[in-house]
């Protein structure tokens, strides 16, 4: 998974031509190295059309804030550099996948 700061966050997050799911998570978040396989394997399946970030809120506090991240894992899928779906918590597959249906059928 690529990682992304408060630094990179416009240009690789906002200015995307994809949508784009960011995990914002720590290292030390256990829920948050089980939702990462996942969203790695859902992205994969997307062939492209979806790309993929982490952002560590322990090192990037600017972005988290910016969003209202009060808790991790959270997931939110930012669409034309705006967000459109806001997920709080470790989820299986289908959560992700619902949430990015919209977008793949266009």
């Amino acid at each position: 998974m690529h990682e992304v700061s408060d630094a990179t966050f416009a240009d690789e997050v906002l200015a995307s031509d994809v949508p784009v799911l960011v995990e914002f998570g720590a290292p030390w978040c256990r829920p948050c190295k089980a939702v990462a396989p996942v969203l790695t394997e859902l992205v994969g399946a997307t062939a492209g059309r979806v790309r993929l970030v982490e952002l560590d809120i322990d090192e990037n506090i600017g972005t988290p804030s910016r969003y209202g991240v009060l808790s991790i894992p959270t997931v939110i899928l930012f669409v034309g550099g705006e967000p459109q779906e806001t997920i709080v918590g470790a989820h299986g597959r289908g959560r992700y996948e619902r949430a990015l249906a919209p977008y793949l059928e266009r």
